[in-house]
């Protein structure tokens, strides 16, 4: 029986925020999972994060540069073979105290019930587009 993916989605978002490796490759990710933070994305023009190794580093880097970093999740749509989630991240700067408070979109893409890949948008607007969605 398959997983309603919009439960899996919020799943994953509650495993980023737990910063639980653990959880998300035990039961939510694809081993070859890939991770697209919206920060990351707007530093490095796209960088991300592949994997159990990747996602542990990901993990790691946060806690080295953030006080705090929260996805808050304000909406969920079912688009099928992926969800799109729309929210803010919210968090806070280790050492510079820097707050954030940031509307995203994110796309969790899916391969059977498992999320394969995570691509987050600081842009709405673009986000939408890559789901294939308009304003």
């Amino acid at each position: 029986m398959s997983r309603d993916k919009v439960e899996v989605a919020k799943r994953v978002t509650d495993a980023y925020n737990r910063r639980d490796v653990d959880g998300l490759f035990a039961e939510l990710a694809t081993p070859d999972f890939e991770w697209y933070p919206g920060i990351v994305r707007a530093l490095d023009g796209g960088g991300g994060y592949r994997g159990r190794e990747g996602i542990e580093k990901f993990a790691a880097d946060t806690r080295e540069n953030w006080e705090e970093l929260q996805s808050l999740p304000e909406e969920f749509r079912d688009l099928g073979d992926r969800v799109l989630v729309l929210g803010r991240l919210k968090g806070r700067g280790k050492g510079s105290g820097a707050p954030v408070d940031t509307p995203y979109a994110g796309i969790f893409d899916f391969r059977g019930d498992r999320i394969w890949r995570s691509r987050v948008y600081l842009d709405r607007a673009e986000g939408l587009r890559a789901a294939g969605l308009s304003e």
